[in-house]
């Protein structure tokens, strides 16, 4: 191809784009890279979602220029951001938009320097990072952008040695993670992002890519309704859409734009932010209200309806959940309580506990659906206190919670680091209303280092971890730190994995069972596991979890 030396804001865009649909294209094979053989291996979806929402964002906007395509990814993805896998790409993609937002064009420096300020970003959202991963491949292929933008003008030899890199340093991973090598894969996650850079260069050739799914958000499926239920339809148009504000929505502007929303429709919700600005509204004339929106700043995830030829049923779930936001809006506006308590739970009998003992919202989701960075904003602006708890229950969640609590700043958010539910469960217990938040952190923190957790599950695929081999179809038991046992038959399974969890210090077994176990076969299971450990109570709940046959803590 022609030697080309620089890209604008439009080719940024389609290259990112083209990115996402790619990684998009591979997730499920991402998903099968994860070291654990388990049903619900996680990292292509995360990402595919963190980077999903980004790309939603960037559709909408038409004809950028680079300072509004670098807010659309950057927010998009913060928000969108699920899983450790994701977190970190939405770091990377923050850093490097940082870079790049006030610039005209980019040259192979201006790339290379966006790419080491995504990887600095990156790195300081991870605790403790491991060689091996995401990072690593993201650390070098910086790197090498930067050895080389030099030496190079050409974007199209720049992009590609910069992909070579990437390969080449995710070929390596299982050298640097044993566990990689063990299990035979490399790191998903360097794997996600180097389907990004592939894709992203197919971008930039020109490639024929559908975009289709990214124009103006998804549309759902068309139904009719019929005749009466039109007739009934004062206004046409369900319009909806996010005002990216130029500046903070003052409340006289806010009654304002509200009041002229009024003159044009109905069944108007508007909730305001800093940043941004919800709107929802009803009316035969949704290009007044768009234009009106565009005095206060850009405009985001636009959907408008024709509601004579849209699904009732969608409809009312829509308005539903519309005034559902108003009506915590207005809730909030009750006095602050002085703590609040978000928990992550998936099965009914899990989040059955939780609100039993006193958590105000429960977020769905865990080990098969990781909430986003959106979600726990979201939960963390209904719970209307001044200090809120957050138990995230899962390794890999944990840190889209820090990245809420860090993009909140009315109220204080501590992040209690609960990797599993039982954990979650155990400093909810933990918490004393007398103490102080600093006292009441610092003993939830000791309680849940008590608390050993074992997950029994199935194996989707044959591998070999810890020295053990798996077939696909064995029923695993997997501990805090790995793999504690293996096998064909699901209660010698949960038995040997307890055997390696219980020691002289152990007072408490608690067994919650999954949503395809019989109370009949965990009762059977306390019965044998209090007779082998008389000192030890023994406690059955029903936990309703998918894809684990048993999660089983023991303090």
């Amino acid at each position: 191809m022609v030697n080309i030396k620089t890209i604008d804001a439009r080719v940024l865009s389609r290259m990112f784009l083209a990115g996402a649909k790619n990684l998009e294209a591979k997730k499920e094979w991402i998903n099968e890279l994860n070291v654990f053989p388990v049903p619900d291996g996680d990292t292509g979806t995360n990402m595919t979602m963190t980077i999903m929402s980004a790309a939603a964002e960037v559709g909408s906007l038409g004809n950028p220029d680079m300072e509004t395509l670098a807010r659309a990814i950057s927010s998009g993805s913060l928000r969108g951001a699920r899983g450790n896998s994701g977190v970190i790409l939405s770091q990377l993609l923050r850093g490097f938009t940082k870079s790049v937002k006030d610039k005209r064009e980019l040259d192979a420096a201006a790339i290379a320097a966006a790419m080491e300020k995504g990887v600095e970003t990156a790195y300081k959202a991870v605790m403790k990072p491991k060689e091996g991963t995401i990072l690593t491949v993201a650390r070098e292929a910086a790197c090498r952008a930067s050895l080389i933008a030099d030496e190079t003008e050409d974007l199209d030899t720049f992009f590609q040695d910069i992909i070579a890199t990437a390969e080449d340093v995710l070929s390596r991973t299982p050298d640097m993670l044993p566990v990689l090598k063990e299990a035979g894969v490399v790191d998903s996650g360097g794997q996600g992002l180097l389907e990004v850079f592939k894709g992203a260069y197919d971008g930039f050739l020109g490639k024929e890519i559908d975009y289709s799914q990214f124009e103006h958000g998804h549309t759902a499926a068309v139904t009719k309704i019929d005749k009466q239920a039109e007739t009934e339809i004062k206004f046409g148009y369900c319009t909806e859409f996010i005002i990216l504000l130029n500046n903070p929505m003052s409340e006289d502007s806010e009654h304002e734009f509200k009041k002229f929303l009024m003159s044009i429709g109905d069944s108007i919700v508007l909730v305001a932010d800093d940043d941004i600005v919800k709107v929802h509204v009803h009316t035969n004339h949704p290009g007044q209200a768009i234009e009106k929106a565009l005095t206060f700043g850009a405009l985001s995830r636009m959907k408008i309806d024709n509601m004579r030829e849209e699904h009732h049923e969608k409809l009312i779930k829509d308005a539903e959940k519309l005034a559902r936001e108003q009506e915590e809006q207005e809730r909030n506006s009750e006095p602050e309580k002085e703590v609040g308590f978000i928990s992550v739970s998936a099965g009914k009998g899990m989040t059955d506990i939780f609100k039993e003992l006193g958590v105000d919202y429960l977020i769905e989701g865990g080990q098969t659906m990781n909430p986003s960075t959106e979600d726990m904003l979201n939960a963390i602006a209904r719970v209307n206190a001044k200090t809120v708890y957050i138990f995230p229950n899962n390794k890999n969640i944990i840190l889209a919670a820090n990245q809420a609590r860090d993009l909140t700043e009315d109220k204080e958010v501590v992040v209690i680091p609960t990797r599993t539910v039982p954990q979650g469960i155990t400093a909810m217990i933990s918490f004393v209303p007398e103490k102080s938040s600093d006292e009441n952190t610092e003993s939830m923190l000791q309680a849940i280092s008590r608390v050993k957790t074992g997950q029994i599950t199935y194996a989707v695929r044959d591998t070999r971890i810890d020295d053990k081999e798996i077939h696909e179809g064995d029923i695993m038991g997997i501990g805090d730190h790995g793999l504690l046992a293996a096998g064909r038959d699901r209660l010698d399974v949960a038995k040997d994995t307890i055997a390696q969890m219980v020691d002289e210090e152990s007072e408490v077994i608690s067994i919650y069972f999954g949503a395809d176990i019989d109370e009949s076969e965990a009762d059977e299971l306390a019965s044998e596991i209090e007779e082998e450990y008389p000192d030890c109570d023994v406690e059955v709940n029903c936990g309703g979890q998918p894809i684990y046959y048993y999660v089983i803590s023991v303090e």
